[in-house]
């Protein structure tokens, strides 16, 4: 009897909020970030190069980016998310920057992609690839800083528990018909992927091997 009820258990499919979907998929836009702040040290010449192309670590970074982010992500904040509190005055002037730095993010993108195709180290071509990934870092760590704990609390508070459990829903649906079953496991797997073609997939090497304390 108790192993029925615990292979009940496993079996039964998890629920996953609207807002909480939204925060992961953040996550995995900082996890690529993370990615970007690293293509920087080898287009800056702090990293040696070691037999990585660096520019097809950027060009598949944000292909990601682009697919998941900029065309689903923020697609799905804009049609469901932001027309709940645009009407708001205070939130109205947020929803409006927002929706400017997702326009920013496409456009971004698609110069980042144009940029690393070119696949060469000239000097004016890495200066223009420095910029590009400085300006979306800048933008995007704050931006979706300010979604997390702005506006996805007040839209939680705006929509009812019927609704927002459908758009849990409505959000999965949406996903699957994009990337597939188990489709963000599977985008989670490429960055996964570039982080290790990196070498910054292990935690470990971000922790501090020694602090001076104050006190």
């Amino acid at each position: 009897m108790i192993e029925t009820s615990l292979n009940i258990k496993e079996n039964k499919e998890i629920e996953i909020y609207p807002t909480e979907d939204l925060m992961r998929e953040h996550d995995v836009m900082h996890r690529m970030l993370l990615i970007y702040n690293d293509a920087l040290k080898y287009l800056r010449g702090q990293k040696m190069n070691s037999g990585i192309n660096i520019y097809s670590i950027i060009y598949n970074t944000a292909m990601i980016a682009q697919q998941f982010i900029e065309d689903y992500h923020q697609r799905l904040e804009e049609q469901y998310v932001f027309p709940k509190l645009s009407s708001n005055p205070k939130y109205s002037e947020l929803i409006n920057t927002l929706q400017n730095q997702h326009n920013a993010a496409r456009k971004l993108t698609n110069n980042i992609i144009y940029s690393s195709i070119k696949n060469t180290c000239y000097f004016e071509n890495n200066l223009q690839l420095i910029q590009l990934l400085s300006l979306y870092i800048n933008m995007y760590d704050p931006h979706s800083a300010r979604e997390d704990t702005v506006i996805f609390p007040a839209f939680h508070e705006v929509v009812n528990p019927e609704e927002f459990k459908e758009l849990g829903d409505l959000f999965e649906k949406i996903e699957e018909q994009k990337f597939g079953e188990d489709g963000f496991k599977h985008i989670v797997n490429k960055v996964t992927n570039i982080e290790k073609a990196l070498g910054i997939y292990n935690l470990d090497q971000f922790t501090p091997i020694e602090v001076n304390y104050i006190i």
